[in-house]
């Protein structure tokens, strides 16, 4: 259920932050990338072992392991979220806080786990940059 609310702006930072610290997280070992494919390809390209597929009107976006050859790896993490937590904003006001903490935007590939507590987010960040922004994730989880 998607929640709507009327809160401050100290308000809405003092839930996130009580959302964050219920959160499960899971840090992923090694480096990710994205690998595209057409999107006829499907059936032969896509890897059961992906994290995330997406596509647009084109191609196939997958999330998977990075090789050698990947020109942009990421660093990637998972929140899941308590059945009923209140997160709405959430991805917003991480991306912003990861922004003005380190200087570089992230990207996030939600997915629903009905089952387990709702909504979860796949994070990414720049490899490079993994130890600085894990680190703060676990501090902001209590970690």
């Amino acid at each position: 259920m998607v929640n709507i609310s009327q809160e401050t702006p100290e308000a809405v930072e003092a839930r996130l932050k009580r959302v964050i610290r219920q959160s499960r997280l899971r840090v992923y070992e090694g480096p990710f990338a994205f690998e595209e494919f057409a999107r006829a390809a499907f059936a032969e390209r896509a890897d059961p072992a992906a994290l995330a597929l997406v596509r647009d009107d084109a191609v196939w976006s997958q999330l998977v392991l990075a090789d050698a050859n990947a020109t942009e790896p990421f660093a990637i993490w998972r929140f899941h979220f308590p059945q009923g937590a209140d997160n709405s904003g959430f991805v917003g006001w991480l991306a912003l806080h990861l922004k003005a903490r380190f200087g570089t935007g992230v990207f996030v590939v939600c997915g629903q786990n009905s089952a387990d507590g709702g909504i979860f987010d796949y994070w990414g960040c720049p490899w490079e940059l993994r130890e600085e922004v894990l680190g703060e994730i676990r501090v902001l989880t209590g970690q």
